[in-house]
């Protein structure tokens, strides 16, 4: 059951976090995950949070959401490829009207889950919206 993440979960949230960008974003230096890591609780409060729970009540993926947009969409190693990122992507698409995600070029794996659900590039950046040399594809759902 997807539900509403209250400002008590957020040190949950950073776990997620951690252990889903250890897992998919090898292209980070050390440096710069410390930088996010530092960075990501300061947007929590700028997104519509939800996420789903294990059996034992355990955050084990989120999504942020701003109007149109997935700001973001972790989902913990251990659960990467048993359906919880796409049971958070199709809630934020049905019932959060989510048409548009940005996807680190170099995360290939997340790129074409994204294509997979008919989200299609339509832009690219050089760099993020931190100004961090990592390549940006901005993507669409097609219409």
């Amino acid at each position: 059951m997807i539900q509403k993440v209250n400002e008590k979960e957020y040190n949950d949230l950073i776990s997620v976090w951690e252990s889903s960008v250890k897992a998919t974003h090898h292209f980070l230096t050390l440096e710069d995950f410390n930088f996010y890591k530092e960075l990501i609780p300061t947007y929590f409060k700028s997104v519509s949070l939800h996420c789903i729970k294990n059996e034992n009540h355990t955050i084990i993926g989120f999504i942020g959401t701003h109007e149109e947009s997935l700001e973001m969409l972790f989902v913990t190693a251990d659960e990467i490829g048993n359906g919880i990122g796409k049971k958070l992507l199709l809630h934020a698409i049905e019932n959060l009207g989510v048409t548009k995600v940005d996807v680190n070029k170099d995360n290939t794996q997340a790129a074409a889950f994204y294509n997979h659900f008919g989200f299609e590039l339509k832009s690219t950046s050089d760099v993020d919206g931190c100004g961090k040399p990592y390549p940006i594809l901005h993507l669409e759902l097609a219409k």
